[in-house]
């Protein structure tokens, strides 16, 4: 207990499982939609709602949890990582700034692609799973998130857990940064003063939340298509890209470029979804944190 109530006195380590919280909240609120996402940039151009019905018809709307488990069980820690990396990083960009300041919106911005580049070692592995279970029809892994992994890496070798490591981190550095940069300054505009007094009400963080998620996801979908591209190819199936570049052209050549944008309706609107839950459950968990530490 005594270890329990040290650990969360300091404050990296709210910000840590607050993140956690955060993530979570955020798998459950959209995976459904991450499934309608996956299905339309890889393989199908059909609307959210055709995709919907289709699910509900042949395999149930529970099938749209499929993959859920991964994701559940690692992005709570992925989450936890990058907003705890983003608080350290952007205090050290504003390190020249008084410590009751809250930092500067370029130093959130900083602070934000520092944190989605160290994540995307994370979810790299994370993603390359969900999507292949995602797509198993279509790509046939074993069974189950723990048999898939052993699958890769008898085909594949450790790097085949990797695959998509150098596009995953142009699609997140940036993207990040965008990411945080846009919730600051949201809530700073939907409740003037909060970044100092952190007293923004729910409706607050849900808005600020969902355009942080809605903003970060259209400055990288391109890129995003490409990563889901790559990353659903499997040793057992024909090769059809070979990087990122030709795998862009290619896309491009074949599909035309609205490829490049297909299924960015839904995932913007999960997007909104998905990160107003991730904020406010961050914030009102650090809060209790905080307050239960005060007490």
């Amino acid at each position: 207990m005594d270890l329990w109530r040290d650990f969360l006195a300091s404050g990296w380590a709210k910000e840590f499982l607050a993140g956690g919280f955060g993530g979570g909240a955020g798998v459950v609120a959209g995976h459904p939609l991450d499934t309608v996402r996956i299905i339309q940039q890889s393989r199908e151009n059909k609307s959210t709602f055709g995709i919907l019905k289709n699910f509900a018809a042949k395999e149930g709307m529970f099938a749209l949890y499929k993959g859920m488990g991964a994701p559940l069980a690692f992005v709570t820690f992925q989450n936890a990582l990058v907003f705890q990396s983003n608080a350290t990083l952007s205090r050290f960009f504003n390190r020249h700034r008084p410590a009751t300041d809250p930092p500067s919106y370029t130093s959130v911005l900083l602070g934000g692609t520092g944190a989605g580049a160290i994540q995307s070692l994370v979810i790299t592995p994370i993603e390359l799973i969900k999507i292949r279970l995602q797509l198993e029809n279509q790509t046939k892994p074993k069974s189950g998130p723990s048999r898939l992994v052993k699958h890769i890496i008898q085909t594949e070798g450790w790097k085949g857990v990797f695959r998509g490591l150098t596009v995953t981190t142009i699609r997140d550095a940036p993207s990040y940064g965008v990411y945080f940069w846009t919730y600051e300054y949201v809530r700073e505009i939907l409740h003037p003063g909060c970044r100092r007094s952190s007293q923004e009400s729910c409706m607050t963080m849900v808005v600020a939340g969902g355009l942080a998620g809605f903003n970060s996801w259209v400055c990288c979908y391109p890129v995003d298509v490409v990563k889901t591209r790559l990353q659903a190819q499997t040793a057992s199936s024909p090769v059809k890209y070979a990087g990122i570049v030709d795998c862009f052209r290619q896309s491009v050549r074949m599909d035309g470029a609205g490829v490049l944008f297909r299924g960015l309706g839904s995932t913007v609107f999960r997007a909104f979804v998905v990160n107003g839950a991730v904020f406010t459950a961050y914030e009102t968990a650090l809060r209790c944190m905080f307050d239960d530490n005060n007490n």
